[in-house]
């Protein structure tokens, strides 16, 4: 998966938030509880193993995510960026400031060992 690299230098945490309302249109803010901050090597981490999904191929699926991410810079305030998973249609929604247009809707093997990695991490929060 192809992650503004600008944006992900300058992240220094990474929210999880348990998704409990897919966002309805692309943009859209995530509803869901948040569940962990990442910081620090935690974040580097898992920015590392969303960079590595693999690419995948759409399945059918009303793009229903349960996991998502916001990415931080130093100053807290707004994300640079957002992620929503959706693991079964192998979809994920990316926007925010530093996203460009080429990069917000991507395709992921769910089922590679990377998102798999991924899920128990956002379980695990």
């Amino acid at each position: 998966m192809k992650l503004p690299a600008a944006a992900v230098a300058a992240t220094t945490r990474v929210d999880v938030v348990r998704i409990s309302a897919p966002p309805q249109r692309w943009g859209d803010a995530m509803t869901g509880e948040l569940l962990a901050h990442w910081e620090g090597p935690q974040a580097a981490e898992a920015l590392t193993v969303i960079g590595k999904l693999p690419a995948g191929r759409i399945n059918l699926c009303r793009f229903d995510p349960g996991w998502g991410i916001r990415a931080y810079g130093d100053d807290g305030t707004e994300p640079l960026f957002e992620a929503a998973f959706c693991y079964g249609c192998d979809q994920v929604w990316l926007w925010g400031a530093a996203v460009p247009g080429h990069l917000g809707l991507q395709l992921f093997d769910a089922a590679s060992p990377y998102a798999q990695y991924l899920r128990l991490r956002f379980r695990s929060a």
